[in-house]
């Protein structure tokens, strides 16, 4: 249904409007979004975990945050939550609406909250209702197509490999049932999207996330969420430009969307604007309801030179989420850039263990591997990467480079010969000035790796102590414009690891440091 009629409120949900009497009530962004979904289910209570992975996701939330969203939506309907007449909570299981939504021609429909205050109800009313029940149409049908959505919900929720999964089946299930299904559709492209981003997924599963996140944005030009979820599919692609311009439209509709600030922080930490991520993280109001945010605001410190203090952090995230698996990468790689090799060999068996699979825990292993002389375990190490994510190029290059037999000469020159004429369309990452820099000195042309690195600092790389530590660029630590690059790393962190310093959202925890560098950070 286009246009509803909930009580006397009219519900225009293409032009996703809101109004009493003619005049158009201040619901947008994530408060139209949750009443859509309530619309879609009718007068059926909808639970907390729905409610968020449908309004919310990627981002996962609590009921806080639902119930804190509701009350903004029943201020701007005007709604009492001690007398309701929209919208009802049910203790321990979530909310609903108080009565059935009708097409706008149709008549009235008196609040069924209302009625629990007084329990005179005529035997033609309850008929009247029964038949209403029977006639309306819905945008998501009733019965198995509905159980289907609500599951795909609750297991898309859960944020695992597996559930994941289950959640995509579910979703294309409740399409066939409803392929008109918007939350459907939706939930899809998220859990699509996801697939690829977390839980190593296909090519194929990225472009049909894409795809369908592209049908939402013309259909609601100004939901936050559409545009939010078509910037989460370009990420998880890796179109690093196309996913900020998603997210920053996101936020521009709706600036309370703090899971679109947050990952919009991100990208920017990944453009090395260390500090403008840093701030906009610890900005954020409900930072308890950003499922990566802890991880980025450690890495971001660890960028900036704040060792001790990310260290704390990953420590703890750690140990806190061990189904985290940025966490599960961070910490044993926090531990090898201090210098502590066995440590982090140790804290990378237990991460490996926890069954969060990914090509970065691979290539760890593999460079702790080479830093202990372990060639064949380094190729293995390597190479079980690049099966992880055969599409991703950086891990061909180095399953090629460190490989039990001799690196093809051939495919390097070839592979080079792709990253040169892709060089002027890139998505915005460092990544393939960064494989550039590790092919070049196969070839035997050190100070043209040393460029390439340049190149990958204009594209926002700053991590100058994996520079000092990885032994994967030993080779290049005696070309002639080793220092200097090193050099121009560490004036632009100094820069602005002063301006985090000097600035009065600085995280406590650094209140007693200095401008340089903590001695013997690596």
């Amino acid at each position: 249904m286009d246009t509803l009629r909930l009580l006397d409120l009219d519900i225009a949900r293409p032009a996703q409007r809101v109004s009493r009497n003619g005049e158009a009530l201040p619901v947008s962004g994530l408060s139209w979004t949750l009443l859509d979904v309530l619309l879609a289910h009718g007068t059926d209570v909808v639970d907390f975990a729905t409610l968020a992975a449908r309004v919310w996701a990627p981002a996962v939330v609590g009921e806080d945050a639902v119930s804190q969203r509701v009350k903004l939506l029943r201020q701007a309907l005007g709604d009492d939550s001690r007398r309701p007449r929209y919208i009802r909570s049910v203790r321990g299981r979530g909310y609903q609406l108080c009565v059935l939504p009708q097409p706008a021609s149709a008549s009235p429909t008196r609040s069924s909250c209302a009625r629990r205050l007084g329990w005179g109800v005529g035997v033609v009313a309850v008929l009247g209702m029964a038949a209403t029940l029977l006639l309306l149409p819905r945008s998501t049908p009733q019965g198995a197509g509905q159980s289907l959505l609500q599951r795909a919900d609750y297991y898309a929720g859960i944020g695992q490999a597996n559930n994941n999964s289950l959640a995509i089946t579910l979703y294309r299930q409740a399409l066939q049932a409803d392929p008109e299904s918007v939350p459907a559709r939706r939930g899809l492209s998220r859990a699509l999207a996801a697939q690829g981003c977390l839980f190593n997924g296909t090519p194929e599963q990225l472009r049909e996330a894409l795809a369908l996140a592209e049908q939402e944005r013309p259909r609601a030009p100004r939901d936050a969420a559409a545009h939010a979820l078509w910037g989460y599919a370009q990420d998880c692609l890796g179109d690093m430009r196309q996913a900020s311009t998603g997210y920053s439209r996101a936020i521009e509709l709706e600036p309370g969307d703090e899971r679109s600030r947050a990952s919009l922080a991100y990208l920017q930490q990944e453009r090395g604007q260390l500090a403008i991520a840093l701030q906009a993280n610890l900005s954020l109001k409900a930072p308890e309801r950003i499922r990566f945010r802890d991880v980025q605001v450690a890495r971001e410190l660890e960028l900036l030179g704040f060792t001790q203090a990310a260290a704390v952090r990953h420590a703890r995230n750690f140990q806190l989420y061990p189904d985290n698996v940025f966490s599960n990468i961070a910490w044993p790689r926090s531990l090898y850039l201090a210098g502590a090799p066995q440590q982090a060999r140790q804290a990378l068996d237990e991460a490996l263990a926890r069954g969060t699979p990914h090509p970065q825990l691979l290539r760890l292993q593999g460079e702790l591997a080479l830093l202990a002389g372990d060639a064949a375990g380094a190729a293995d190490a390597f190479e079980r990467g690049r099966q992880l994510r055969p599409q991703q190029s950086l891990g061909q290059a180095l399953a090629m480079l460190h490989g039990a037999q001799a690196a093809d000469g051939a495919w390097i020159d070839q592979r080079l010969q792709q990253l040169a004429a892709n060089a002027g369309a890139g998505d915005g990452w460092p990544d393939a000035a960064l494989e550039r820099a590790l092919l070049l000195p196969a070839r035997g042309h050190a100070g043209d790796a040393v460029a390439a690195l340049q190149q990958a600092v204009d594209d926002g790389f700053r991590d100058v102590a994996w520079l000092r530590a990885t032994p994967l660029f030993v080779p290049l630590r005696s070309a002639p414009g080793w220092p200097a690059l090193l050099r121009r790393l560490d004036a632009d962190i100094a820069r602005q690891r002063a301006q985090v310093l000097a600035a009065s959202w600085q995280p406590d925890d650094l209140a007693a440091l200095s401008a340089a560098p903590a001695a013997g950070t690596r």
